[in-house]
């Protein structure tokens, strides 16, 4: 007798829409991607140091708010949160264009504009993972990782083809429109979610239980030996992110000559691997289990990754964005791996507190690797930083791969 195939997510109503707006909000920031770090250096003319400060400006929330908003966000409805966080970073884009076509835009605005982003965003990536229990239930939360995962892969490969575009078409300040619009349709679409959820920490009017509640998560992910070793990975890569967020549109444009529309085509066809990764890691996880899915991912991405220092002028061109497809199919699995093995085997109460945990703990790294990419941009040249970011993405696994008994985690 065979067993019955899972009914599909997409038959759910509020998966759907949870899905959607995920998709939607995805592609616009990817567009942002794009169209934030452009503006500061084709529209304002930043040096490579100012437009490290514009990367750090967008991730330094992570730091400042990362753990408590874990604490917080356990303590409401999901759903509020996030539609709250949409809203709020659609105003604050669209305040670039409004600024740009009278002339007025300047670097100051654009670092406010990075900052409110960034602290929203932070509120809303803790909701976001903390909703998906409710919407999916445990037995489905790797399909539901996968769909997540195919999304950000899906909008790495179309919003910065279609960003570089804009840029070159209507400038970079007035492409950030798309990124405002996709925060405004995420909010739309979360407004229909119906999803039972109750928050999960105490009552809001605890106020002072709020550092104990925010030492549990911590305490909750340091007990954790394969957390450990996942929140160690996370923030290598987003160093490296960091490094190259803030060094690749310099490298690419000012140092390779690439026009603003390559530039985002070449970051599009190397989302290529993210698309095939989401598809895969389900079946990979399935198949080797959530340990070994993890070791072969990260040994894959290190191979795939070493190549990126080769990007030059010319055919080598063609290196960056095969090296970032290849990687891009082991990396998303191992993203998908360790997302629901976390969530897996987290207490319901404790969702947000370990999203945020983790967050802060990976992400906290990625403004101070902007504001390195921008020092040694400044110091020593764009392609100096540029190999530094590539250096660091190919390191960023070894937590995982130093410690082989990880395959043996179910």
């Amino acid at each position: 007798m065979t067993e019955a195939a899972p009914k599909s997510l997409w038959r759910v109503r509020d998966f759907r829409r949870y899905a959607g707006a995920d998709g939607i909000s995805k592609f616009g920031s990817e567009v942002s991607l794009v169209a934030l770090p452009l503006t500061a250096a084709l529209t304002l003319h930043a040096s490579p140091f100012q437009v490290g400060l514009l990367t750090a400006a967008e991730m330094v929330a992570f730091l400042l708010v990362g753990l408590p908003a874990g604490a917080w966000v356990d303590r409401m409805r999901r759903r509020p949160v996030l539609v709250a966080a949409d809203v709020a970073r659609a105003l604050a884009l669209l305040s670039i264009p409004a600024a740009a076509v009278p002339g007025v835009l300047g670097l100051p605005q654009l670092y406010a504009v990075a900052l409110v982003n960034g602290l929203c965003t932070v509120f809303f990536d803790v909701a976001h993972q903390s909703y998906l229990p409710s919407i999916v239930g445990r037995e489905d939360l790797a399909r539901g990782h996968g769909t997540l995962a195919a999304n950000q892969s899906l909008a790495q490969l179309a919003g910065p083809g279609i960003g570089g575009w804009l840029v070159q078409a209507l400038t970079a300040p007035i492409a950030v429109v798309a990124d405002a619009l996709s925060y405004a349709g995420s909010a739309l679409l979360l407004l229909g979610v119906r999803a039972d959820e109750k928050p999960g920490g105490r009552d809001v009017r605890g106020g002072g239980r709020l550092w104990p509640e925010i030492a549990e998560g911590l305490l909750f992910v340091a007990g954790q030996p394969v957390l450990r070793r996942v929140a160690a990975v996370g923030a290598l890569m987003m160093l490296s992110f960091g490094l190259w967020s803030a060094t690749v549109p310099l490298y690419l444009v000012r140092e390779v000559g690439t026009s603003p529309g390559t530039y985002g085509t070449l970051l599009s066809a190397g989302a290529v691997g993210g698309v095939a990764g989401a598809w895969l890691a389900p079946r990979v996880a399935a198949r080797l289990g959530t340990g070994r899915a993890m070791y072969a991912a990260a040994w894959a991405a290190t191979v795939c990754t070493a190549p990126l220092a080769l990007t030059a002028e010319g055919p080598r061109l063609l290196i960056l964005p095969v090296a970032l497809a290849a990687s891009g199919v082991a990396t998303t699995v191992f993203s998908v791996a360790q997302g629901a093995y976390r969530q897996s085997i987290c207490p319901p109460h404790l969702l947000g507190r370990l999203s945020a945990t983790m967050r802060f703990l990976m992400w906290g790294p990625m403004p101070l690797g902007g504001l390195l990419a921008g020092t040694l941009g400044q110091l020593a040249g764009v392609r100096v930083a540029f190999w530094a970011a590539c250096g660091a993405y190919t390191l960023a696994h070894l937590p995982v791969l130093l410690a082989p008994r990880i395959r043996e985690v179910s």
